[in-house]
């Protein structure tokens, strides 16, 4: 009789995992929690949990909840925390003895890698996967960035231990995303590090088709090698019910707001310096004094910015506590569903362009309500947008232009058309993180067993 067949096993390079609540971290997670529901044995590599409650004080530990139990996390420290330790006893000797050599090394090591801080993390790493590997060997290697130095360790580790590694995009390490120009200049060593990882991966994902193909034109050696795998929304997560094979029964539509009540609009998502606040709430200001948001209020739920000095700031631009407009904190998970259960329509705010998608617009879309966009015309999440019926704007940042949307958004809250409603949670099913994940996943396979 034949023996079983061993488990697949993937070492998963993803620095930014919880408790951590930066940027990208939905994308790490649901990433490792598919391949372990599919039967491969995951191993996620990250930092200690002290790093991000202390040095990058961006914390969120009911993060840790939405792991799966059986994925394996491995916290690797920092071979420094120069860059982010405030506190100079809790730095090591030699950088007490001598600061200014110590961070002369740490920037120039920094310099010929990947001109992040992140740099210092890979040896250690390196370290730790080299003697996991050896008591069980991996398969394969994912890296999700940023950090790129995610990268760096996984072209060295594909290297040393002779497995295929892949390269998930979840950001553009080159392209500055907002200005739409190179983010290095033309002689920085970091093209050639990219050039270099590109060069070997098995395959490389970004979030959206734009992103894709400006690293297509970049790179043509590498072009059949990139693929996209887009964000997506996690059905748990809205306490929406999903069956993976036969019809998903879809949830009740909201209820028509009575006429006679106030408007409830929502922003959930972290709100940061890049967003177009000050066109938005200008827009805001004109569609309350129309009369179908007479009494309008609008609930922004989230951190502001990713680290705490970036609060005062954002708060310093916003209308907080006057027009109807108030800040209501960050959301638990555990309260995602009511949170988007009480709103009528919701904000969908964006900086940036094409190459930008932002992941909250897929699960706004989940709720099958009006959604506002606000925010530059042609980015990337106008394009997942583009078949949702109950979707206003998107067309530009004029104030007035915003305010007619608004208005728009408000009669079609009051209206709550069933079919209209159908059709948009039918547009949203596509993007389930299951759907977006699937056929990588059986990619991924693929290239084991091969």
């Amino acid at each position: 009789m034949p023996s079983p067949r061993r488990r697949p096993r993937v070492l998963y390079v993803a620095f930014y995992f919880p408790p951590t609540r930066a940027s990208g971290v939905h994308r790490a997670v649901a990433t490792a929690n598919c391949l372990a529901a599919r039967g491969w044995d995951v191993t996620v590599a990250t930092p200690p949990r002290e790093f991000f409650e202390r040095q990058l004080r961006s914390s969120d530990p009911s993060m840790e909840s939405a792991v799966r139990e059986d994925v394996t996390v491995e916290r690797v420290p920092l071979a420094s925390h120069l860059p982010w330790e405030r506190d100079v006893r809790r730095l090591g000797r030699v950088h007490r003895l001598a600061p200014v050599l110590a961070g002369d090394v740490h920037d120039g090591l920094r310099r010929l890698t990947v001109d992040e801080p992140y740099a210092l993390w890979v040896p250690p790493l390196l370290a730790r996967a080299a003697r996991l590997h050896l008591r069980r060997r991996f398969d394969l290697v994912i890296a999700t960035g940023n950090p790129f130095a995610s990268f760096v360790a996984a072209w060295a580790l594909g290297r040393a231990l002779r497995i295929p590694y892949v390269l998930d995009y979840r950001d553009a390490w080159t392209l500055e995303l907002f200005s739409e120009r190179p983010a290095f200049p033309a002689d920085h060593p970091v093209w050639q590090w990219e050039r270099r990882v590109l060069a070997g991966a098995a395959e490389a994902v970004f979030v959206n088709e734009p992103l894709r193909r400006w690293h297509q034109a970049r790179y043509p050696f590498a072009a059949d090698r990139m693929t996209v795998v887009p964000n997506g929304w996690e059905p748990e997560l809205l306490a929406v019910e999903q069956h993976l094979s036969g019809p998903r029964p879809e949830p009740e539509p909201s209820a028509a707001a009575a006429a006679e009540r106030p408007l409830r609009f929502g922003y959930v998502g972290t709100l940061t310096d890049q967003l177009p606040l000050e066109q938005f709430f200008d827009g805001w200001r004109r569609a309350r004094e129309h009369p179908e948001l007479a009494g309008a209020r609008l609930d922004l739920h989230g951190h502001l910015g990713f680290f705490p000095h970036h609060a005062e700031r954002l708060a310093a631009r916003m209308p907080l506590g006057s027009h109807g407009v108030e800040y209501r904190g960050p959301v638990a998970k555990a309260d995602v569903a009511a949170t988007y259960a009480g709103f009528d329509a919701l904000v969908f705010l964006a900086g940036g362009a094409r190459y930008v998608t932002s992941g909250k617009i897929f699960e706004y879309m989940a709720t099958g309500r009006p959604v506002v966009s606000a925010h530059r015309p042609g980015i990337a999440a106008a394009e997942v947008l583009s078949g949702y019926p109950l979707w206003y704007g998107g067309d530009g940042l004029d104030p007035a232009a915003l305010s007619g949307a608004l208005v728009k958004a408000a009669r079609a809250a009051r209206a709550a058309d069933p079919g209209l409603g159908e059709a948009a949670r039918a547009h949203a099913a596509r993007y389930t993180r299951e759907a977006a994940l699937a056929p990588f996943e059986q990619r991924m396979r693929r290239m084991v067993d091969a």
